[in-house]
Order: structure tokens, then sequence, then C-alpha cells
């Protein structure tokens, strides 16, 4: 099988926000997706829809362009979000965004009827059901083939600490799980979903999307839906671990850590270097410790299985990422990390708004939608 990876600038950004869509008097989400896409037509330029349905009726994805900086593409996302609320606020309902819901019920949700879904859910079943999770999805332009892998690879090292900084899903289904990422632990039990393989090169990945076409898994290769991924039509590497953020500031600095280590990690490739890589052991454990334990994880580092706690290896990380967030224009939203560091991810926000209201979830929904509202995290 022969999959072409399209030409892309290197470093582009594109960028996709899934925002879940609640009734504003009992803060439950709402199946009101279909009648809003319906009635709503927000497009850009080139007439392509920057507003899409997702799996259930109850979410909505806002899309941004292809962008250089970026500034440019957490505006052009908070652009169409803007026009979403002046369309759902008549209808009583707010936008909201986290890896999960407080304390919505799985089974009373509605799938979008659309045959991809369909099939989706009639293979995977009960597992399938229960995905009533959002995430955002960072694309990030490659300007080589040969290139997709070693820097793939070479992400996973850092895929702790995407999801400590974004863990934002503490409860489920009413209950409070201990987990920072209750969203990791649920996507990863789709039989396409998770971890990606560590590969050596584009034959391999070619050579994978055969066989598992061949034997039914996939029918095509966009649905393999890994944490992080090539998406060969687009030319780039897609980031998917990232629970749903709350606010376009945390949106914005989780750009800027993506598309700052992936430029990093390009410009080391074309001085010949050798990126770092772990064991795909060592890569399983961050995934699951920084999922349980959010800030507090202890990762492993590098390939001798040094640990460090993650929130150290991150400040000093944003100061090794400086030069390329100089060269990139988004050295305000690299260290806009620190906010989120200083002030506790979305998880430690949601448990500290329940623990202040007595341990109500109609209250952590409140503070969910004002900070999407407000683009900044609550003190």
């Amino acid at each position: 099988m022969s999959i072409e990876f399209a030409q892309s600038a290197r470093s582009t950004l594109g960028l996709e926000w899934e925002l879940a869509l609640v009734d504003h008097a009992s803060g439950d989400l709402t199946p009101v997706a279909p009648d809003l896409l319906r009635s709503l037509t927000i497009e850009d330029a080139h007439g392509t829809s920057k507003i899409t349905g997702e799996l259930l009726t109850n979410t909505v994805e806002v899309v941004s362009g292809v962008n250089r900086t970026v500034a440019d593409g957490v505006a052009d996302l908070t652009s169409t979000v803007e026009q979403l609320r002046a369309a759902t606020e008549p209808m009583g309902v707010d936008l909201m965004c986290s890896g999960t819901h407080p304390f919505a019920q799985w089974s009373q949700q509605q799938v979008t009827p659309k045959e991809r879904y369909a099939t989706l859910i009639d293979r995977t079943q009960w597992w399938g059901r229960q995905l009533m999770i959002w995430g955002v999805h960072m694309h990030v332009g490659l300007d080589a083939q040969a290139k997709v892998w070693p820097v793939l690879n070479a992400l996973l090292t850092y895929y702790p600490h995407f999801q400590a900084l974004s863990a934002s899903s503490p409860f489920y289904s009413g209950e409070a799980t201990g987990y920072a990422s209750t969203r990791a632990m649920l996507f990863q039990q789709l039989p396409t979903a998770g971890l990606p393989p560590q590969l050596e090169s584009w034959g391999e990945y070619e050579g994978m999307m055969a066989d598992l076409t061949h034997v039914g898994v996939i029918d095509h290769w966009d649905e393999i839906r890994w944490d992080i991924r090539p998406s060969p039509k687009w030319g780039t590497i897609e980031l998917r671990a990232c629970d749903g953020l709350p606010t376009s500031l945390e949106v914005g600095a989780l750009a800027a850590l993506a598309q700052c280590l992936i430029d990093d990690f390009s410009e080391r490739l074309d001085a010949s270097e050798t990126l770092p890589s772990l064991q795909p052991w060592f890569v399983r454990e961050n995934k699951w410790r920084a999922a349980r334990y959010g800030m507090d994880a202890i990762v492993i580092v590098d390939e001798h299985g040094e640990e460090r706690l993650v929130e150290d290896d991150l400040r000093d990380l944003i100061v090794r990422l400086d030069a390329a967030a100089e060269r990139l224009g988004c050295s305000e939203q690299l260290h806009d990390l620190e906010h989120i560091i200083d002030r506790g991810a979305s998880y430690e926000r949601q448990l500290s708004a329940s623990a202040a209201a007595g341990g109500s979830l109609k209250a952590v929904v409140a503070s969910l939608v004002a900070e999407l509202r407000d683009g900044f995290p609550a003190d």
C-alpha cells in the first residue's frame, strides 16, 4: 500500500477544539448539535466549514485553518467560538470543554446518525458507548516524509507532559475517579486508539496500514485514532493525546509546546542529529502515570530510566525551547504553560471547585463554562 504524505510547510499549525453543549439551567449535556449545525453556517474563505459534528449529538468541533503562528490559530478558533456562542445563548445552551463531563450519564447520550459512527458503536459496543469525552487535536506541518517517524517517536518522550498539562477529567458519570485524566483510560479501549507503535520508516507504516486493511481492522488509514499519528492528507503530525482544554490560553500554550517541540526536532534532523526515544514500556508507564497523577507524576525522562517530577521537567523544557519559540513567534504562548503550572491544571481546578461548593458537580460545570467564556484559567 502506497500512502502519499502531502507537502506541508514546516511547522504550520491547525487546531481542532471539541466543545460540549450543556443546558444552562441544569448543567447537563444537551443533544442540540444537529439542530445547531443545520441552522448555523461558519465557513472560511474557501467555503470550508469551521464547525462540524462529532460522535455524540451533544458535541461540536471548532476547526481552525492553516496558520503560521499559534496566536493566529487561537484567534481563528476564538472567533468561531464567539459566533457559535451567539447562536447557542438564545437556545439556553452553554459551551464547555473538559476531558469528560462531571456528572452526565453516558447511557443517556445520543449518537450522531452517520454511518461511520454507527459502525464504530456496532463494533466497539459498551466501550464505544462510553466515549462521552472531549479533546483538543493539534496538527503541525512537517516538510519531509522521512521526518515523520523520528519526530513521532521523539514526541513520545514528552507524551506525559502533554497529558499532565491538559488533564481535565477527574470526574465521570458523577464520580471522582482518582485519575487526573479519565479520558485517557477510556479512549485507549478502542482497538485503533491508544499509543502508536514505534516504527522506523514510512515504509513500515505503509506495510502496517496494508496489513490492518487486509484483515478488516480498518477500511482506510484515517480510521487509525492513535494518540499521536501521522496525518498524510495534510502533511502533518497530529497530537490527539490532550484532554479537552477549558480555555483559549491553555489551547494556545499546549499548541505552542507542540509546535516548538516538532520544529526543534525538525531542525535537529536537518543537522543530522539523532532524536531522543524511550522504550515502549517506558512510554506506556509514563502515559499511565500522567493520567493517574497529572502534574504530580514522576515520569521517566530518558532511555536509562532516569525520573523527574513532570512539573520540574516542564519548567526546564520551557527554557530549552525558548529559541524555537522565538523563531516561531510563540514565546508568549509557550510561557503561558507557566500559568497552568502555577494555577493548576484543569483537573486540579475542577476538584477545587467541587470542594469549595460542598462536593457539587454542577458547580464544576459552571466553573468550566465561565473559564471557556473568560479564556483564562480561574484561580
